[in-house]
């Protein structure tokens, strides 16, 4: 009867044991689906986004121009732009001005180099501008350019507003 019993509890003990095993290596299996559609909503998350991005650029001759719904400084909007092949908007001319009458955008113009030398971008120096009556005011720290309806305003690289880059289409 002892040996009986003992046979019955090792076989139970040997089928409780198989069933927890199947349970947990079907838990893992689960596990790693989970793990795997994590990843991929992350990557398709990344893919919106970039899409997203791609449709704000808006074409105009001979250039696309993107304006930003965020805000950030002044470097951080010329990192942004340089990293899909743009660069912060230089306005030389009155077509590239009609794309500034936004209020407050960083634009690609800074004197960080020479105080008062004021410089695109592209390395090319500013001939003439649209700066607002008394600016550039020349005060020490305010090295970067934005708009201001229009017109221009010097002001602390490190404050945060939008920005618009300009990518050549050619």
């Amino acid at each position: 009867c002892l040996v009986l019993l003992c046979v019955l509890l090792l076989t139970a003990v040997i089928v409780l044991c198989v069933h927890i095993y199947t349970n947990c290596t079907q838990e893992r299996d689960q596990l790693i689906r989970n793990t795997h559609l994590t990843e991929e909503r992350e990557q398709l998350l990344t893919t919106i986004k970039a899409l997203k991005d791609q449709l704000r650029w808006k074409c105009y001759q001979s250039s696309l121009f993107y304006l930003s719904s965020e805000r950030t400084s002044w470097t951080e909007s010329r990192r942004y732009c340089t990293e899909r092949g743009a660069n912060l908007i230089i306005i030389n001319n009155r077509r590239n001005k009609k794309w500034s009458d936004k209020d407050r955008v960083w634009i690609g113009l800074t004197d960080s180099d020479v105080e008062g030398r004021w410089k695109w971008v592209d390395g090319s120096t500013l001939t003439s501008g649209f700066w607002m009556s008394a600016e550039p005011d020349g005060y020490r720290g305010e090295n970067c350019a934005l708009t201001v309806v229009g017109e221009w305003a010097d002001h602390p690289c490190t404050e945060e507003f939008n920005w618009m880059c300009e990518r050549s289409t050619v």
